[in-house]
């Protein structure tokens, strides 16, 4: 078999295989450069699923008619500066564009079409390319002062078999519309416009750099609950940097479609990244719920490898343990703050289970009072002969305390009432099981079972945080036999699971070697639990089932030591519990996410009744 050295235009259509997969692929390289290019407007445009036209424009720095036939060239890049030397420094990457292979890829399998005005140059001028075909370069009209307008029509005709496997129109679209919000997120200092078929789908302009700026952004593309409901994070360690807004617990999804990552401004997918999102949220949500959340990090470039993917959808950290205690830290340290409050859908979704009634309801009768009977001006109903009182409207199914009042103090002291904390004042008790509360502006009904269990579940933690964790010693040590890799993963380890009270040692090649495990597990499948932290390792880099199942049993001992449902507590127990929510961090969830009460304004409860 005789080596050959295979045809540029071979060379470059295997090269868009891998950096074009699709439009949305050409989406991303294209607004990418335009970012680099200093853009503060960039429109997106797409027809037939980008796969008919796509027209990415932006108002950049622009290219000069000598840099257009450069800049379909592979490998020809104005973002790398070689120094003295003529060396390429590939670990100070500061752009979020550095291959140069996206344009001559795009121009291999489409037909290409650039043409830019550059800053303070009065000519345009366009470059042209059909399946890898390069026109000379020509003048060209151009509507700004400055920029560039890459149109790519028919993408991928000159490879027809890649058009076999690209999705249906309206999934191409979707994929374009999601790229273009990803970038947006990231950039919200320039304003982004996406018109797929003609229809604008969105329009965002240019907001304030900052926080402020960010969540406003963030809030046209992920809603206002997002916005009402978004904890800031602002924390840095090492040099490292990380921003963003994290959901509250209650405000959970039920798959981890709204979570957004990016490291300095590129959007990535990184199972580092997810594993140290997840174990942040594993105290406060079930395993089938995801928090959402946008986080940025921004860390020196020699600290982070992102030409490890050909699409820089991926990238290597120098110290990824580093990476994701910050990342886990920021957001223990956001959801902490944030106390006991729950997320404002909570209530709407309360709103929304009301059902408006006008009129007496159905079949039921009424009958007045005897002195409203004796009344001669009295014009009530009559009960039919076959009225009977529903099933339980004569149980008692609310308790209020009868003359409650809040305690006396001295008269030189300034009194207090209850209804102005946070969570009000207890009134009555439903069912023996709901608190109702009221407040300054409104009322709270809480959950006391699940309060309860939230409060005992947060000193339980304390407690294990402030001694060591109890262990128990195997009777025999138990040999647990793993691959090789896995069995070194656990291995190295070992300091931080001998933190849980797992106490584990190497056993030759493929195995590990178990002598004391948490006591809080009680007697436990210590070959499942070393398989699942295996599993964790090598997913996420960090020994998750352990904590998680410390945090299981904690929760269950939680449920079995707190108040139970049906309990009937005293107004000074009721007021205690709602204080000790006040003070406990978390309190608003229990410990699968759900809320534990439930807050409505005034305002709320005067729409329901057509006040306002």
């Amino acid at each position: 078999m005789t080596i050959r050295r295979l045809p540029p235009e071979t060379v470059n259509r295997i090269a868009a295989g891998e950096v074009v997969e699709r439009p949305s692929s050409a989406v991303k390289e294209l607004v990418e450069n335009a970012l680099d290019a200093g853009a503060r407007a960039i429109l997106v445009q797409a027809e037939g699923g980008g796969l008919n036209r796509l027209l990415i424009a932006d108002d950049g720095k622009g290219m000069t008619a000598e840099e257009l036939p450069l800049a379909v060239e592979r490998h020809a890049t104005s973002k790398l500066e070689p120094d003295d030397a003529g060396d390429v420094d590939l670990l100070r990457i500061a752009t979020l564009g550095f291959r140069g292979e996206a344009l001559p890829s795009i121009g291999s399998v489409a037909r290409l079409t650039i043409a830019s005005r550059a800053r303070g140059h009065d000519a345009a001028h366009q470059v042209t390319v059909e399946a890898g075909d390069q026109r000379a370069v020509a003048p060209s009209a151009f509507p700004g002062p400055h920029g560039a307008r890459v149109e790519v029509r028919d993408l991928f005709y000159a490879t027809p078999a890649r058009l076999k496997f690209m999705k249906s129109e309206r999934a191409e679209a979707m994929a374009i519309t999601e790229e273009v919000r990803r970038q947006a997120m990231a950039h919200e200092g320039v304003a982004f416009t996406l018109e797929i078929d003609g229809r604008a789908v969105l329009r965002l302009p240019a907001e304030h750099p900052g926080p402020q700026g960010r969540l406003a952004r963030l809030a046209a593309l992920l809603g206002r609950d997002f916005e009402a409901n978004a904890l800031l994070i602002d924390q840095e360690r090492d040099g490292v940097r990380l921003t963003g807004y994290a959901g509250l617990p209650t405000y959970s999804r039920g798959n981890a479609a709204h979570q957004f990552l990016f490291v300095n401004g590129r959007p990535v997918k990184d199972r580092l990244l997810q594993g140290a999102l997840r174990g942040a949220y594993a105290d406060f949500l079930a395993r089938d719920r995801h928090p959402a959340a946008v986080l940025f990090l921004d860390l020196d470039p020699l600290y982070v490898d992102v030409n490890v993917h050909p699409a820089k959808a991926e990238v290597r950290f120098r110290d990824p343990s580093g990476v994701r205690g910050l990342i886990v830290g920021g957001l223990r340290h956001a959801l902490h703050a944030a106390g006991h409050r729950a997320s404002t859908t909570v209530a709407d979704n309360v709103l929304a289970g009301f059902t408006a009634h006008a009129g007496a309801p159905p079949n039921l009768a009424y009958t007045p009072p005897p002195s409203a009977q004796g009344y001669s001006g009295w014009q009530g109903w009559s009960a039919p002969a076959t009225t009977h009182v529903l099933p339980g409207l004569n149980e008692r199914s609310a308790r209020v305390e009868p003359g409650f009042e809040p305690p006396t103090h001295d008269s030189r002291l300034t009194t207090h009432d209850p209804i102005d904390h946070p969570l009000g004042a207890a009134r009555a008790q439903l069912h023996g099981t709901y608190i109702v509360a009221q407040t300054r502006d409104g009322l709270v009904v809480v959950d006391q079972h699940a309060a309860h269990e939230r409060l005992v579940y947060e000193r339980m933690k304390t407690q294990m945080a402030e001694g060591q964790v109890t262990r128990q010693a195997l009777l025999a040590p138990e040999v647990v036999e793993l691959d090789p890799a896995e069995a070194e993963r656990v291995a190295a380890a070992a300091d931080q699971l001998a933190e849980l009270g797992l106490i584990l040692e190497p056993f030759g090649s493929g195995a590990v070697l178990v002598r004391e495990t948490p006591a809080l597990l009680g007697d436990t499948d210590v070959q499942g639990l070393i398989r699942d932290i295996a599993d964790d390792l090598t997913e996420h880099g960090a020994a998750l089932s352990l904590k998680e199942r410390l945090a299981a049993i904690c929760g269950t001992m939680a449920c079995h030591g707190s108040v139970r449902a049906g309990r009937v507590l005293s107004a000074p127990e009721m007021n205690a519990l709602l204080r000790q929510m006040e003070a406990t961090p978390h309190s608003g969830q229990c410990n699968h996410g759900r809320p534990t009460y439930v807050e409505l304004k005034l305002a709320d409860l005067e729409r329901l009744f057509g006040r306002r």
